[in-house]
């Protein structure tokens, strides 16, 4: 992971790394390490302490001591591991991470595109990424999609060949999707051919989620699909998020813009995950 932030590049100095690009940042500061924070929040909804140490080049007791600092202005919520932002800016922040490494959820979801059947019944999960696939499903497409995600149904009402199952449930704001009891009960007696599948981060234990109010509708689907098919950018892998999901034995195939890291690429292999790099 990368942490870069246009507001604080005066207070920031990169340390190219033999990757190439900007690698481990020294911040001279206080005021530029939350700077860096809460820019970085703003694209993943959820940060460890770990990594941000890492990317920071700092010690992690100086994480957590400028994690309590924004929590006490209210700028993000301190979490197991970590933190998040609070509710309003994670409400607000869903068409910003649209946006967010645009081309490489593009090229994932025309590769995951390939993958349907021009009659298949799919169901399609909430999150930036899913978003750009139910965009890039093909004219001839006629099947059926099942989806709790507000702006895929929305977008789907304009196809008016394709059969759309809304479930319905609790609005969870920061991820524009339903919730619930109702929407898991509404996954029941439904089955489709594949699922498309968004997450917070993956790393060689799981996949995860951001809230754990997200786990019992994604589950549900799961449960109802033949394969699961996980769509993740190379910003997800390698990382943990609050709640862990499942593990990658339940995944079929994973779509992705680059080579996951060794540890999860092992894992997967061990698994018998196909693997797409877009």
């Amino acid at each position: 992971m990368r942490l870069t932030c246009g507001s604080c590049q005066a207070l920031c100095h990169g340390v190219e790394s033999p990757r190439g690009g900007l690698g481990i940042l020294k911040y001279g500061n206080a005021q530029a390490r939350q700077t860096a924070i809460i820019g970085r929040l703003r694209e993943a909804g959820f940060l460890g302490v770990a990594e941000v140490a890492r990317d920071l080049g700092v010690s992690e007791m100086t994480v957590r001591r400028d994690l309590r600092q924004l929590e006490a202005t209210r700028a993000v919520n301190l979490v197991h591991g970590g933190a998040s932002l609070p509710m309003e800016e994670r409400d607000a922040s869903f068409q910003a991470r649209t946006g967010v490494d645009a081309e490489a959820k593009r090229r994932i979801a025309v590769g995951a595109s390939t993958l349907v059947g021009a009659r298949d019944a799919i169901a399609i999960d909430a999150g930036t990424t899913t978003l750009a696939m139910a965009w890039q499903l093909p004219e001839p497409f006629a099947g059926c999609v099942v989806t709790h995600s507000v702006p895929v149904i929305d977008h789907l009402m304009q196809r008016t060949e394709l059969r759309l199952i809304a479930l319905g449930g609790d609005l969870h704001r920061p991820s524009r999707a339903f919730v619930g009891q109702m929407t898991v009960d509404g996954c029941a007696g439904l089955r489709v051919r594949s699922l498309f599948l968004g997450a917070a981060a993956m790393d060689e234990r799981g996949v995860y989620v951001d809230a754990d109010v997200e786990r019992p509708t994604k589950l549900a689907l799961m449960a109802a699909a033949d394969r699961v098919i996980l769509l993740a950018d190379h910003s997800k892998a390698g990382r943990s998020a609050p709640v862990l999901l499942c593990g990658l034995e339940r995944i079929s195939t994973l779509v992705t813009d680059a080579r996951p890291p060794i540890p999860v690429g092992q894992r997967l292999k061990h698994y018998g995950v196909e693997v797409m790099i877009c």
